[in-house]
């Protein structure tokens, strides 16, 4: 496909590498032709880059499948993921999973972006559902304050929570910025 073609949020491949392209613009420059200026996002390590491309140049479309999966259970450094669909496992490892590890617990549901059968980009829901396993009692007559106290949850992610959630409490986390957002439902 021609780089004018390109949108936002679309997954192409440059130098067999693939990127998501975050942003571009049409710049006309005084001398010469038009070119994309264009930031792309790498896949495989979240690095972003700035990226001039001339309006005829042609980049490689590629297309990803996204999946649902369900996160089985960790093993080390291994993490088991059953396809809902067809009830395949895959397995992953903490270079391809990051940090979902600590938001995860058995059964949750996730998305996962495939290309060529490989896991490529693994989406987690924005926000789950943990309970508190370990925190400073209940400080009676507390409100919601600028004062927080650490909270281990039972995947062993420690958030800051406001000093009246007590132990045994479930609470909502927010997996893009790992902070409490509220008492869950």
């Amino acid at each position: 496909m021609k780089a004018s073609d390109m949108k936002k949020g679309q997954t192409i491949k440059i130098d067999g590498k693939l990127y998501t392209v975050v942003d571009y613009h049409h710049v006309k420059l005084g001398k010469g032709g038009a070119v994309y200026q264009t930031k792309i996002k790498r896949l495989e390590d979240g690095s972003i880059q700035n990226v001039r491309l001339r309006s005829e140049e042609t980049v490689e479309e590629v297309y990803l499948d996204k999946r649902k999966y369900e996160y089985l259970y960790s093993s080390g450094s291994e993490h088991v993921f059953m396809d809902i669909e067809n009830f395949e496992q895959i397995t992953l490892d903490n270079d391809a999973f990051g940090d979902g590890p600590k938001y995860l617990k058995a059964n949750t549901q996730i998305a996962m972006s495939m290309y060529e059968g490989r896991p490529v980009v693994v989406d987690l829901p924005y926000t789950v559902e943990l309970e508190i396993t370990d925190t400073a009692p209940e400080i009676k007559g507390a409100t919601a304050t600028n004062q927080y106290k650490p909270a281990t949850l039972e995947t062993g992610l420690v958030v800051q929570v406001p000093p009246f959630i007590k132990l045994g409490e479930i609470i909502l986390v927010d997996t893009r910025t790992g902070e409490y957002l509220s008492r869950a439902k």
